[in-house]
């Protein structure tokens, strides 16, 4: 089950109360917090190091300028992920290109050069299937597997319906499910 509290949420509430009311340099502890989920979404919708910096610069300033519009409704991140969201959507909408973190999560090395090769052809079994995917059901995945985002945060975040965010992840792990079955030579439904 997912859990619906962040440790950090009171915290979180708190820094923004303290900037709001004119303590500005404290800004720089939200950013250390999340910078680096921000930076991988910027990964992920971008595909390289230099845009996704600049990426996760042009947040933080929405972020920071936008923050007294934050109202305290959701939790902070979710407010902050869906400014990142909309501004990754904005850059893509020119590039058309979508690259999930499934490819950042998969490792590969093993100790015998037999270990090596099988989690190579697995990893590139995983990353074609996934980038067959479509953009929509990537997304849903990715935020909610990776980033640890509920259903409605998710909602919050993309303004799909729950029901729509609960069928892209469920279609997505059926269809990468399936295409590596077939890739290992397991047939669907057989035992695993």
């Amino acid at each position: 089950m997912k859990s619906t509290f962040f440790q950090g949420d009171d915290e979180d509430q708190l820094i923004v109360a303290q900037i709001i009311s004119g303590q500005k340099e404290l800004f720089r502890l939200l950013i250390k917090r999340y910078e680096r989920p921000v930076y991988g979404m910027g990964i992920s919708f971008l595909r390289n190091a230099e845009d996704a910096s600049d990426f996760t610069q042009e947040v933080f300033l929405k972020v920071f300028r936008n923050l007294s519009r934050f109202e305290g409704r959701s939790r902070f991140s979710t407010w902050l992920y869906k400014i990142a969201y909309n501004t990754a959507m904005n850059s893509i909408k020119r590039k058309k290109d979508y690259h999930s973190l499934v490819e950042d999560e998969i490792e590969g090395g093993n100790d015998t050069p037999e270990g090596n090769l099988l989690k190579g052809l697995a990893r590139e079994a995983v990353l074609e299937a996934v980038t067959e995917l479509p953009e929509r059901f990537r997304i849903c995945m990715d935020l909610y597997f990776f980033y640890d985002r509920s259903y409605n945060e998710i909602e919050a975040i993309t303004g799909y319906p729950v029901n729509t965010i609960k069928s892209h992840v469920f279609r997505a792990k059926k269809i990468l499910r399936e295409r590596l079955e077939d890739y290992m030579g397991f047939t669907p439904g057989g035992s695993e």
